[in-house]
């Protein structure tokens, strides 16, 4: 695992958007052979969306030959629904760039069967040839898409019903209001999410300093479903100073050393 500390929010962004486009740029992808980009919802990632939109806008990539997967999405909430992780997907990034809409697969929550739904997501990223980079952000508690404290670390896409916890979190969405927020939706699995050829996770603020700890420097667990990615050959997360906060001292000097070449 590959830790990298920047100093704020900023600027972790930004690492992490130039990361991205600079595997992109690498693998020069075709109409025959795209690249294929697992993206994450959530408030983490909005400033490595706009990064990529800034580096779109200054003619320095191109999305026109990437196809996406999302993470998640919430059942029974309408696509149009200005908190649907489709909405957010097309406001907050998809509209900005030149990305071809039938090149976007995020996963339909309204489907008329659930687990059919999940079936066919796994099965369209299999013949597509896997994700080749998953971009991902994570909880306070750890988790990664919906796979919240208990999920399996071998799962695949499936229906999750969401936590006390998880729901609390996302009522701030729905104006506060609990009754608002889905109990259930459909996710990727930490067996997805590991099946894919490099994976890159975003961690900002003091809040997810917990998380951060058992994802770098706990034991794997499914209590911290994230740190399943310390067993990836090629993962990253990318942070800032405020999530460190509960790192030890060695830990967090080892990971600002390595990225020095000093180790």
């Amino acid at each position: 695992m590959r830790v990298i500390i920047e100093p704020n929010y900023d600027k972790m962004s930004k690492w992490a958007a130039n990361y991205v486009a600079k595997r992109i740029i690498e693998a020069n992808p075709t109409p025959e052979k795209p690249f294929k980009l697992g993206c994450p919802t959530g408030s983490s990632p909005l400033g490595l969306y706009r990064e990529l939109i800034n580096l779109y806008k200054a003619g320095e990539i191109s999305f026109q030959n990437v196809i996406t997967f999302n993470m998640d999405e919430y059942v029974n909430l309408p696509e149009d629904h200005p908190e649907s992780y489709h909405s957010f997907m097309w406001t907050n990034f998809f509209s900005h760039i030149d990305i071809k809409k039938e090149n976007v697969h995020i996963l339909n929550g309204n489907a008329k069967d659930l687990v059919a739904e999940c079936e066919a997501y796994e099965a369209a990223i299999e013949a597509a040839g896997g994700i080749d980079l998953f971009m991902g952000g994570v909880g306070p508690d750890g988790h990664l898409a919906f796979n919240e404290p208990g999920s399996s670390l071998s799962s695949k896409t499936r229906i999750k019903t969401l936590t006390t916890d998880t729901i609390i979190a996302n009522s701030r969405f729905f104006d506060g209001d609990l009754s608002l927020v889905p109990t259930q939706a459909l996710t990727v699995g930490i067996g997805t999410v590991m099946a894919a050829k490099e994976v890159l996770l975003v961690c900002n603020g003091h809040h997810k300093a917990r998380a951060l700890k058992h994802i770098i420097d706990g034991e794997i667990s499914h209590k911290w479903t994230a740190s399943m990615l310390q067993m990836h050959p090629h993962s990253i997360v990318v942070c800032d100073e405020p999530a460190c906060d509960e790192l030890t001292v060695g830990t967090y000097k080892y990971y600002l050393d390595k990225e020095r070449g000093n180790l």
